[in-house]
């Protein structure tokens, strides 16, 4: 007989295991906010004009760079935290392509996945 979904012990286990993972996504997109909203001002007056304008272009990018930094980590808080609805609701660990149970290892890997690794290689 195979497992329709993982026990009360194992759901305990990954939702410690994605806690821990999202309170180190929050503190790095707090501190990529943070970095946005407070950029360096190197008040450096005796840099030339050339300088100066390449210091602003590559702040710049790097604003840029930090954005999508900070995005890509919010969707990615925004996934561990669907996990744990999905572990409140006893269906965490089911692929939603095949409806199996996902290896424990893959969700130790990735814990916000919904995928098997036969249906993600099918992608």
């Amino acid at each position: 007989m195979s497992l329709t979904r993982y026990g009360d012990q194992d759901l305990a286990d990954f939702k410690a295991i994605i806690e821990a993972k999202l309170i180190k996504a929050r503190k790095e997109l707090k501190y990529l906010q943070d970095s946005l909203a407070n950029p360096n001002d190197d008040n450096a007056t005796e840099s030339s004009a050339g300088q100066k304008l390449m210091e602003d272009a590559s702040t710049v990018q790097e604003k840029e760079n930090n954005s999508q930094l900070a995005e890509r980590q919010q969707k990615f808080i925004t996934s561990l935290e669907d996990a744990l609805v999905r572990i409140q609701n006893k269906t965490y660990g089911l692929c939603r392509e095949t409806g199996v149970l996902i290896s424990k290892e893959r969700l130790r890997a990735v814990p916000h996945t919904t995928l098997s690794i036969e249906a993600k290689n099918k992608q």
